[in-house]
């Protein structure tokens, strides 16, 4: 080992005291041993230090101070303890192998420094081995390299080799902290190997390398477990990791079982079982113990125990650090020693052991009565074994002995520049100061000026200044300072700068044998050197004298009068080319040199004096041979001395030989020994203990003497690699024998070094090599060489010369993801070697350098940008790219907000994401990068892009409404947020609209306006309005403000709206009027005026506001009176009223007060129609009503009735009370009359509600309002719910709204929508339930994608990245797996899915089987796979299903014959099986084309039933083609036992001809099946297809009762039987509603029935109908108003269509429709019976307009009353009736046309828990359909629109007749003329009668 080194910094430590500017201190107190090699020897500093600078010195253990021996140990000026090299025999234990400690002394004290304990080792022969080794396949193997044992302890495993190569980058072969090799999972392979181990010394640095061992490998035996490597005892430091190791074999392969104390090993993070034992980290005191290692297998177990034992560093404190105290004073100190229970504590005071005594305890150190000599440093000692650790404490006792805090230093001035020199001192008492200059005392007070002053602190500063400084001012300047305490002084060096010169010098007398000081003072700077002559000789010639040149002092130790006396000259050198000189002269006094010179007996020293006066000399040296005189001397006599001669006798020793010498192989070498001593010596050789025998041709020995000298040669003629060695010299004779080991290293080229690959990187390579042998010579360089894996060595590049003492380069600038070739050459001084092993490498990927090319950002939506990018350059992808992150944020000026990251897999040459869930209309800034293994690549240049407007998200805020005068109203408003824009901002709408005192609605307007402000004008005075503001944006409106009201300021009335006045009698007038059109604010009271002769007012009355009559008394018989009426509000009065002239008489004519008008009524209430007359005598009063255009008196009955005042009542008012009636009072001198139109108002229609729009978490809706009932509708309310949930949500809509956006739904879901409208009558009919679906579907796993990562024996690692979440997120991930033979299965949950999941505790060697569930809101998926855990060796097993065959050997001669046979013929069987489905797949393929053409042909029959013209009967050819759209569904058309299925959204086209009937009569009945596999729901109506679109879905519906069966809940089926002509029956029915129409006689077997309707807009069926009537409460009536409207004259030419209802009759075992159960918050329906729910009559074509009279128009209604049964006379038999008498009375063509148009318009309806609905149809034809020919035109035929289908029972044709008959008798008005038509009506307007 080379020479240890110890670098220590002079760090002080702080003392803080103000009177302590020294200390003592350690700079390495860990130095503790110190092991070295002898051929190097040692530098040891001491670990003590001081400042100032201490004297630092060496002791022994014992104590004694060691001393210097010349070439083995030194002691150095700085405190280094060198020992020198040394040979074997210059071996001693008392120097090379003891225990040391060194001191440090200044005036703070004197410390010790902790033992250190010095050993050298010799640089001896050894060798390592290795064993061979057996082990069995799959098993492991364990290899030690074994150490001789006087080495082990400095002998250390570096690595192992097999065959030429390094182990380490195999994950199969590990080295442990021990230097065993475990070789795991044993292969055949590893036998073919030799295995090596290669050591090094700790301290010689010699490399060994074992023998080669073989490794048996054997196949699996079973066997119990045997324990190959263990541990009986291990030691480590605490914080430290160990590593027990505990290696066995057997098999099965045995487990690991580790106890601690007998006990479990408890489960701690640092304890980690690994292959090669036990791995402790961070080692705490608590591990220590008794560690047990169990293995064991199905056949037995072994045990291991071995023992760790902590250690913990000594650590010792010393309290307090620093001690001030007094003289007599008690000093308390304490020592807490840590790391040990058991140790010595000892104390020492500077340097020396403080004995204990009762002041002492084991802890404590306690003095009292302290004395001066007491201060100085303590230090407490611990120890235990070799270690040992200290602290000490300073202990300064005040005593008053003076000190110099501060002083001057040495320093350089100029001539004449001013000085100033200052000591600080302290002491007690005040120390008197005095200065020196050289020696002299300084004098000249007019030159020195010296002083001095006390400070606070009780200090004195002294100080000597001098103002101009001279050249003879130089010199050397002493403060002294002196008490009664001591004296101390300090001195140091002033240079002026000026011609140097010597001051005078004075001639000196000495004392023989003493030493002696000549000072040379210089003064004046600069000057060169300084020398001392005498006699012309340049001083020191002797070893007694040395000279100072830096101070000019020479120094003569031991004076000798004959040497010393004499002349001395002092030169001083001022510059080259001058010198001056002054001399003195030194007399010496004394007898000159004695005989015998002293012996200096110090302590310490080689040679001692003993108690008894014995002189004792240590290590003998040659030179103490003499004489030797012992003086002896006391004050009494004489002394008297003896002298002796002292003879040293040398044992043979060799005083010369080299320690290492050189050969090269095949050169002839020599080597000498030279060795002295008593003769006489023999000499001889020896190689590596064994004596060489130099009659041996190689060896040649030849010996001389020289001198006192013997001279021994070894000559080698041709040195081999074999010589290298160590040879030795032994030296003998009759006192000693000695030897000299000679290595001898015979230098060859290097071997070719064994490079191996230590790191691999992406673009360096880090290789590491091991010489195998060097050659003997050192290795002078290395060179690398490497190419590409193509290219050839020629080509190579090169790395020269690489320094021999690097075991390790790193190749850099190579490309990622490349293959190279590396080999390595080796130098020496001889030669080079061959090329190293080649090595093949490819380096890793590195991230890449570039980023993905061409990203482009395209915005999708408000809140959707799309990125698109290429991958980066390929020379710049350094490895396969694959996954690219897309990271994003918002583009602010501050760019520091967190970017947000998603993670893309690479697909190819084009990437494509799309972010969602951004901000709206806010400006985004991506960047992409691309990523590989190694990482992330450079980020692309960041895009920019905007996402599209949206519309505002909040409603503007702070709305306030004031009104300005009767006709404007201000309106102000806060500004929207920029944030909640969402857009630029293209105004503000103002919606408003007004609240009249009817209760009804105005008209909603809106106006636009830029600025947050507006003033409504226009309005009506003193008028409540509704106000709403929005703000809207390029892509719409945004939300709505609360409503808020005001009312338009009050102003004076309008006129009264009419007045009437009648004579009462021949005085008395009676006036009436109305209130004014146009109120404009509170009327207080109304003003009647009377005038004979107007304008004059005669007389004016007051009537109160709720007053309109008035009786005027007091007038004059047939006189004029003019009267006018003025309504009055605060404002004012308003304007008269039309100017009337009565004029009272005696025979008074009956008059009506009561105005002619308009009456409005909600339904359900009593209504009173006034009608007040006056006369004389008193009129009568008579009440008619309208009727066909003819008044007739009402009926009077117990809800009508007149009142004695000549009212007309009715109560519970019903839309068939709507319509004209008639007031006339009569008496004998005349009559009056009024009309009045009764107006009844209904709730609302049902809007038409369609979906606009859906993303994954919002829908928007949008509608198109019903009719308003003829009140002004007041709001919406929007109900909503989950497909699959009875939980209804609802949200009220303002009445000017048209569409509304749900928010916050769940992904991939399905909703349900209805919306209800309400006016001042109440809520409305409920609109058909809607469904939409938000954007995702459930979760898939793609198939590309590998499930399994990893599977090993007990663990398998999931690949999840194959699951695709359809749009959703993950909200649920759940995975089960069992063995396939177990009923329990192992279940884990998730909340979200990760990229990777393991399955943890497998059982080896076992199929299992896995399933997994993931879940988003849209839906769940499942995955079912099985796998198999291999055998522990890593192989597979057997498949799940396998089968056993008997060995051959087992089997009779025939056996196998009879197993093949059954195999072949299962294998037949398995193809015929194939070969039949493939034909039957082909027939049902050609089956379903018949299939559909006759599904169409269905449809298309049954609709031209109804449809068809004569000259659609002459053109049978003429096909009507229908498309039938099937979303989301399967149309199955069944025949008998086969059936077809027809794909999700297909096209049917279904022709006439298909199904039309034909000369060919079937014999038996054809049963066709539509199918329709639906979703459950259980709440809520059934949508109507005609409005579904696309994304939509028709509702599945509860299941409905259908007789004794029930349907299915996953689908719907209805038959239509089609029986033998001439009446053929079909039903055709399905939940989509296939729009075919039914032929005649048809019966629905299902009340969720079908219906059929061409795609037309429902508002053009609206819009030709001007006018609808309340016809009946009850189906009877409707069908009376029905007949009556057909018999009027005026409706001859009016177009009727007739909509049925479809309501189940439960107690008709024909019918198999179910009840619906539907309740809302109007009505809950019964069962009733089909018919007549609604009829239309279209008014007259536009020619025939002048015909229509003049007639006032009633608001239209609708139904939503309490639905009632229908009577069974009204179950529409009568249609069928027509058709059969056609059928009867025509021929069979014609026939069929008449009963097809004899149908009813089967219209489209869907229901759920709800009656059925119905909507007007349009009318089809302007005149009535005839049963001979006559049919609606075809441009008619698509003009069907939805309605409510009818269910008809199915009958024969008698029952029909007879059914026809019953229904006549019973009812006192028929629908039907005398040929079953419908009858005429003569109205010529149109109406609509509907069921209320």
């Amino acid at each position: 080992m080379w020479i240890l080194a110890f670098i220590f910094s002079q760090s002080i430590l702080n003392v803080f005291s103000e009177d302590l500017h020294s200390s003592v201190y350690f700079v390495n107190a860990s130095l503790q041993e110190i092991v070295f090699a002898s051929t190097t020897g040692t530098l040891v500093p001491c670990p003590a230090a001081a400042a100032p600078p201490a004297t630092l010195r060496w002791y022994l253990a014992t104590g004694e101070e060691i001393y210097n021996v010349p070439g083995i140990r030194h002691v150095h000026q700085n405190g280094t303890l060198q020992i020198f090299n040394f040979l074997p025999s210059g071996f001693s234990k008392l120097i090379h192998d003891n225990t040391y400690y060194c001191t440090a002394e200044n005036p703070s004290g004197k410390i010790r420094s902790q033992d250190v304990h010095i050993k050298a080792v010799f640089r001896e022969p050894y060798t390592v081995r290795v064993e061979d080794q057996k082990a069995m396949r799959g098993s492991v193997a364990v290899f030690k390299c074994i150490i001789p044992t006087f080495v082990e302890a400095y002998v250390s495993v570096v690595s192992w080799e097999k065959d030429t190569n390094t182990l380490g980058s195999d994950p199969r072969f590990h080295i442990t902290s021990s230097g065993a090799l475990y070789i795991l999972d044993v292969v055949t392979d590893d036998g073919n190997w030799n295995y090596r181990c290669l050591t090094r010394h700790r301290y010689t640095g010699e490399t060994r390398q074992s023998n080669s061992a073989r490794l048996t490998v054997t196949e699996p035996t079973n066997s119990e477990p045997t324990i190959l490597d263990g541990f009986d005892r291990r030691e480590v430091m605490v914080s430290h990791r160990v590593e027990l190791p505990c290696k066995a074999t057997g098999y099965p392969a045995p487990k690991y079982r580790w106890a601690k104390d007998s006990s479990p090993l408890e489960r701690d993070s640092r304890f980690r079982q690994v292959s090669t034992g036990l791995l402790i980290e961070n080692v705490r005191p608590s591990d220590a113990g008794s560690y047990a290692c169990e293995v064991f297998n199905s056949l037995g177990s072994a045990a291991m125990v071995g023992q760790l034992l902590v250690k913990q560093p000594l650590k010792v404190v010393v309290s307090p650090h620093t001690l001030k105290s007094s003289v007599g004073s008690q000093v308390s100190l304490s020592c807490m020693v840590t790391g040990s229970e058991k140790y010595d504590l000892s104390w020492y005071r500077n340097g020396e052991m403080v004995y204990r005594d009762k002041r002492i305890s084991q802890e404590n150190l306690v003095m009292d009565g302290m004395v001066k000599s007491d201060g100085g440093v303590y230090q407490c000692f611990a120890r235990r074994g070799k270690m040992s650790a200290q602290d000490f404490a300073q202990v300064i006792l005040e005593d008053g002995t003076p000190k110099i805090l501060s002083a001057f230093s040495e320093r350089m001035v100029n001539l004449n520049e001013p000085v100033s020199l200052v000591c600080n001192v302290k002491g007690t008492p005040r120390p008197a100061v005095t200065w020196t200059l050289d020696e002299e005392h300084v004098g000249d007070p007019g030159h020195y000026r010296m002083g001095q002053t006390v400070t606070p602190e009780g200090h004195m500063l002294s100080y000597l200044n001098i103002s101009h400084s001279k050249v003879n001012d130089s010199g050397i300047y002493r403060c002294s300072c002196n008490n009664s305490a001591g004296v101390v002084s300090y001195q140091a060096r002033i240079n002026v700068r000026g011609p140097a010169n010597i001051r005078d010098m004075k001639n000196l007398t000495a004392i023989a044998g003493r030493d002696a000081y000549i000072h040379c003072r210089v003064v004046g700077y600069p000057y060169y050197s300084i020398k001392w002559f005498k006699n012309s000789d340049l001083l020191p010639f002797n070893h007694r004298q040395r000279a100072f040149e830096n101070n000019g002092t020479l120094k003569l130790s031991n004076v000798q009068k004959s040497a010393d006396e004499g002349e001395y000259t002092c030169r001083v050198q001022v510059h080259p080319d001058l010198e001056i000189s002054k001399s003195l002269h030194v007399t010496v006094k004394g007898k000159g040199v004695p005989q015998f010179q002293a012996i200096l007996l110090n302590t310490g020293s080689r040679i001692q004096l003993l108690e008894n006066g014995s002189l004792l000399i240590k290590h003998v040296l040659q030179e103490d041979s003499g004489y030797y005189l012992c003086k002896v001397s006391n004050d009494v006599g004489t002394d008297i001395s003896k002298s002796m001669y002292f003879t040293v006798k040398i044992p043979a020793m060799i005083t010369s030989y080299p320690n290492t010498t050189l050969a090269t192989k095949g050169k002839k070498k020599e080597m000498s020994c030279t060795a002295k001593g008593e003769k006489p010596i023999m000499i001889r050789w020896e190689k590596e203990k064994e004596i060489i025998n130099p009659e041996m041709s190689r060896y040649v020995v030849t010996v001389r003497e020289v001198g006192d000298e013997v001279n021994s040669t070894l000559q080698i003629q041709s040195p081999v690699r074999g010589d290298s060695g160590f040879f030795s010299c032994h030296a003998i004779n009759s006192y000693g024998e000695d030897k000299g080991i000679i290595q001898l290293t015979v230098e060859e080229p290097p071997d070719s070094p064994l490079v191996e690959i230590r790191d691999v990187q992406d673009r360096i390579i880090t290789l590491h090599w091991n010489m195998v042998f060097d050659g003997n010579s050192p290795i002078t360089g290395y060179d690398i060489e490497y190419k590409n894996k193509s290219a050839p060595w020629s080509s190579a590049i090169s790395t020269k010369n690489i320094s021999p003492s690097l075991y390790q380069a790193t190749i850099i600038d190579l490309h990622p993801s490349s293959t190279y070739n590396i080999r390595m050459i080796a130098k020496n001084r001889i030669n080079s070697s061959a090329p190293s092993n080649e090595l093949t490498i490819t380096t890793d990927e590195a991230s890449p350098d570039g980023p993905p090319q061409e990203v482009q950002l395209e915005a999708l939506s408000s809140q959707s940008v799309k990125v698109t990018w290429k991958p980066p350059q390929r020379h710049l992808m350094n490895g396969v790219i694959r996954t690219y992150h897309v990271s994003y944020r918002e583009y602010t000026k501050e760019q520091n907000r967190q970017l947000t990251r998603i993670t893309v897999d690479a697909t190819g040459d084009q990437e494509t994401v799309t972010l969602d869930n951004l901000r709206k209309f806010t400006l985004y800034e991506v960047i992409v990068n691309a990523e590989n293994r190694a990482g992330m690549g450079p980020a692309s240049h960041e895009g920019i892009m905007r996402t599209l407007e949206d519309v505002p998200s909040q409603a503007p805020g702070n709305v306030v409404a004031t009104p300005s005068s009767p006709e404007a109203i201000f309106v102000y408003w806060s500004p929207l947020p920029n944030d909640t824009l969402n857009g630029v901002l293209l105004g503000y709408r103002v919606i408003f609209w007004a609240n009249l005192a009817d209760g009804e609605l105005g008209d909603i307007r809106n106006i636009t306006t830029i600025q947050p402000r507006l003033e409504l004008d226009g309005l009506e005075k003193f008028t409540n309005y509704s106000i709403q503001v929005l703000a809207f944006t390029q892509a719409g409106d945004g939300v709505r403000s609360g409503q808020i009201f005001a009312r338009t300021k009050e102003d004076v009335p309008g006129p009264p709206a009419g007045v009437k006045a009648a004579a009462a009698s021949s005085t008395e007038v009676f006036v009436s009027w109305l209130p004014p059109i146009k109120l404009n604010g509170i009327i207080k009271k109304y003003k009647i005026y009377c005038s004979f002769n107007y304008p004059t007012v005669n007389n004016d009355n007051d009537a109160p506001p709720d007053k309109y009559f008035y009786h005027i008394h007091g007038l004059r018989l047939n006189q004029r009176y003019s009267i006018w009426v003025v309504a009055v509000t605060a404002a004012g009065p308003g304007n008269a009223s039309e100017i009337i002239t009565v004029e009272p008489l005696e025979k008074a004519p009956a008059r009506i007060l009561t105005f002619s008008g308009t009456v409005t009524t909600p339904w359900m209430r009593d209504i009173v129609l006034p009608c007040r007359a006056v006369g004389d005598p008193a009129p009568t009063i008579k009440w008619l009503k309208e009727t066909n255009g003819t008044p007739a008196p009402v009926q009077i009955d117990g809800r009508r009735s007149v009142h004695s005042n000549g009212s007309f009542i009715i109560r519970t008012v019903k839309a068939e009370d709507s319509g004209y009636y008639s007031c006339v009072a009569s008496n004998s001198w005349g009559y009056d009359d009024i009309r009045l139109n009764l107006q009844v108002q209904v709730p609302p229609d049902q809007p038409r509600l369609t979906v606009t729009k859906t993303t994954t978490t919002t829908i928007t809706l949008s509608w198109i309002p019903g009719d308003n009932g003829g009140s002004s509708i007041r709001g919406y309310i929007l109900q909503y719910s989950e497909d699959n949930s009875e939980k209804w949500g609802s949200f009220p809509i303002s009445p000017s709204e048209r569409s509304y956006r749900l928010e916050s739904l769940k992904c991939g879901t399905w909703y349900k929508f209805t919306l209800t409208a309400q006016n001042a009558v109440g809520p409305g009919r409920i609109s058909e339930i809607i469904e939409a679906k938000t954007h995702g579907k459930e979760p898939q796993f793609v198939k590309e994608h590998e499930l399994f990562a990893s599977i090993n024996s007990t663990r398998v690692q999931l690949n999840l990245n194959g699951w695709n979440n359809g749009g959703c997120p993950i909200t649920s991930f759940i995975v089960e797996y069992r063995p396939v033979e177990s009923p329990t299965w192992t279940r884990a949950q998730r909340s979200s899915l990760t990229k990777t999941y393991i399955l943890y505790d497998l059982q080896e060697a076992t199929w299992y089987e896995l399933q997994m569930k993931v879940t988003n809101s849209a839906g769940s998926a499942e995955k079912r796979i099985n796998f198999a855990t291999p055998n522990p060796d890593g192989n597979t097993i057997a498949p799940l299903l396998k089968t056993v065959v008997e060995s051959r050997d087992n089997l009779p001669g025939n056996q196998g014959l009879k197993m093949v046979v059954p195999i072949i013929c299962i294998l037949v069987a398995i193809g015929m099986v194939f070969i039949l489905l493939l034909v039957l797949r082909r027939r049902r393929r050609e089956q379903r084309l018949k299939r559909l053409r006759d599904a169409k042909s269905l449809a298309e029959m049954l609709m031209s039933k109804n449809t068809r013209t004569p000259d659609t009967v002459n053109k049978q050819q003429q096909t009507l083609r229908m498309h039938i759209d099937i979303p989301r569904a399967q149309l199955l058309i069944e025949e008998r036992d086969t059936m077809e299925t027809i794909d999700d959204r297909s096209t049917v086209l279904l022709t006439d001809n298909d199904f039309g009937e034909t000369s060919k009569q079937k014999s038996s009945t054809v049963t066709h099946t539509v199918h329709y596999q639906s979703l459950s729901q259980s709440t809520g109506p059934l949508v109507d297809v005609s409005d579904a679109r696309p994304g939509t879905n028709p509702t599945a519906r509860r299941t409905a009762k259908a007789g004794p069966a029930t349907r299915s809940r996953y689908a719907s089926q209805w038959t239509l039987n089609r029986p033998h002509p001439p009446i053929s029956s079909h039903t055709l029915t399905t939940d989509w509603r296939l729009p075919t129409p039914r032929a005649t006689g048809s019966v629905d077997k299902e009340s969720d029935s079908y219906s059929v309707s061409p795609s037309q807009d429902t508002d053009r069926a609206r819009s030709s109908m001007v006018s609808t009537e309340s016809a009946s409460s009850t189906y009877e009536e409707l069908a009376r108003a029905y007949e009556h409207a057909k018999m009027e004259e005026q409706l001859r030419h009016a177009k009727f269509t007739i909509t049925e209802c479809f309501i189940s009759d439960t107690s008709s075992e024909q019918m198999t429709a179910g009840t619906n159960e539907y309740t809302d918050s109007l009505t809950s329906s019964t069962p009733s019976e089909s018919g007549i729910c609604r009829f239309t009559a279209s008014p007259p074509k536009p020619q025939d307009a002048s015909r229509v009279m003049n007639m006032a128009v009633p608001k239209a209604h609708r139904p939503g009353g309490e639905l009632v049964h229908l009577p069974p006379y009204l179950r529409m038999d009568f249609l069928l009736n027509r058709g059969v008498a056609a059928a009867s009375s025509s021929s069979s063509s014609s026939g069929r046309e008449a009963t097809g148009q004899t149908c009813l318009e089967p219209q489209k309806s869907r229901t759920l828990k709800r009656p059925a609905l119905t909507v007007a149809p349009t009318p089809s034809d302007s005149t009535l359909p005839s049963v001979s020919s006559s049919g609606p035109p075809s441009r008619e035929v698509q003009q069907w629109q939805p309605g409510t289908a009818s269910t008809l029972p199915q009958r024969e044709p008698g029952d029909l007749a007879q059914a026809q008959a019953a229904k006549l008798s019973s009812s006192q008005e028929s629908l039907l003329d005398s040929r079953g038509h419908l009858k005429q009506s003569n109205n010529p307007y149109a109406k609509s009668y509907t069921l209320v």
